[in-house]
């Protein structure tokens, strides 16, 4: 929604100036050993917070390795390095990774950061301060501008950055991202302690910092796009088929598996289950002239669907330990239905009252788990028992275990009345 659309409403936030270059010029980027060494001694000589960025080419390569890093310290100024060009970032990780980072939405980047050894020992997430403070829109570019009034030239974020070289415009865009990261850092620090959540935020960032890496997804085929119009064993087993024969091509070829194949065409073969090289070819996608070539690789992966045995035909849904879809919980467990109707607008109350998105106070994983099985004592502490166990965090249980209680208490008292 556009700030025209309520002309009556007054708007508090700052003037925005556009920061169209980086104050210190656009950095040389880092690919050789020596100007790594003096870029690592630069930052281990500055002072304060280091601003971090990563760069990735999700959409055009298999996995999600950092191709650029972007680093900003006070006293020391900002440095673009090509994690590509090195073996080894050993002084870089020296100079940096005991010092407070600064990052934007860090789960994102902290990853592929962590493939080329850079970890922090401490953490400032800008988007999840900006979360916990309730601010409307927490992208870097929006927040920005409505903390420090200064608006960032965009418009590179889906580049493929695994080309080289890079186009400075690229170089430019990237440099930004870090330019004000540590003045915008400050600032919602500020609002953090003004608003009484600084602890929320400390709690929260040394949760990011904490979370082991997550476990290998359990059949990731199952996330094909469409695939929900696909309801046979035989058709899901094509699927299943098609998925491992790109996804192994994308990893040989380091592209990502839909520049290959996209999911609708994965779809439209389980459905249709082509027996020939013409009936393959006929269907939308598999005709163009990169999957012609490849047109015996997806044939065989779908006659290892037609031919295999029905032992080993996969289920038509994933086992797991999640509660079902809630839209079904009024059929099947009325009780816990009448319970989740009443956790959900108590949490969301208290999540209104302390300005904050309801699923960063707590998940919605969390509630609907609760009341779908709750815990045999449902009193407050028993309820604390189970949060923690869910890994809520000590600020959310504070606010969150009584109220938790009190619904469920009203929930039985009515079934019982």
């Amino acid at each position: 929604m556009s700030d025209t659309d309520h002309p009556t409403v007054e708007d508090d936030s700052p003037p925005v100036t556009m920061l169209l270059e980086p104050r210190d010029g656009l950095p040389p980027v880092i690919t050789t050993s020596t100007a790594l060494r003096e870029a690592s001694e630069a930052l281990a000589a500055g002072s304060g917070p280091i601003a971090v960025d990563a760069e990735r080419a999700s959409g055009y390569r298999y996995g999600q390795r950092a191709y650029l890093v972007q680093i900003r310290r006070a006293g020391a100024g900002s440095f673009l390095v090509d994690p590509i060009a090195f073996d080894d970032l050993t002084p870089l990780a020296e100079a940096i990774n005991d010092a407070e980072w600064v990052l934007h939405a860090a789960t994102q980047d902290l990853p592929c950061l962590s493939d080329i050894g850079l970890h922090p020992h401490e953490l400032f997430d800008t988007e999840l301060a900006g979360r916990l403070l309730g601010h409307p829109r927490v992208g870097l570019g929006a927040i920005t501008e409505s903390v420090l009034g200064i608006g960032l030239e965009k418009g590179h974020a889906a580049a493929d950055w695994s080309t080289r070289p890079l186009p400075d415009d690229w170089l430019r865009y990237a440099a930004l991202d870090v330019e004000v990261l540590v003045e915008l850092r400050d600032a919602l620090a500020a609002e953090l302690h003004d608003a009484g959540k600084s602890e929320w935020a400390r709690q929260e960032f040394a949760a990011i910092l904490a979370a082991p890496p997550p476990p290998p997804r359990v059949d990731p085929w199952r996330r094909t796009s469409g695939m929900h119009k696909v309801r046979k064993p035989r058709q899901l087993a094509v699927i299943r088929e098609l998925w491992l024969a790109r996804d192994q091509l994308a990893q040989n070829r380091d592209i990502a598996p839909g520049r290959i194949l996209p999911d609708r065409a994965i779809v439209s073969a389980a459905v249709e289950q082509p027996a020939t090289r013409e009936a393959l070819i006929a269907l939308p996608v598999f005709g163009g002239k990169a999957n012609r070539k490849q047109a015996d690789r997806w044939l065989t992966a779908i006659e290892r669907a037609r031919t295999c045995p029905d032992a080993d035909l996969p289920s038509t849904s994933l086992t797991t330990d999640a509660p079902p879809p809630a839209r079904s919980w009024p059929d099947r467990n009325p009780e816990a239905a009448a319970r989740l109707a009443a956790l959900r607008p108590a949490v969301a109350a208290l999540a209104d009252e302390h300005h904050l998105p309801t699923e960063n106070l707590l998940t919605p994983d969390t509630v609907r788990r609760i009341a779908w099985e709750p815990p045999e004592d449902c009193s407050e502490t028993g309820i604390v028992e189970r949060l923690q166990s869910h890994g809520a965090r000590p600020w959310q249980i504070e606010l969150t275990a009584r109220p938790i209680a009190k619904a469920l208490d009203r929930v039985t008292r009515t079934a019982t009345a």
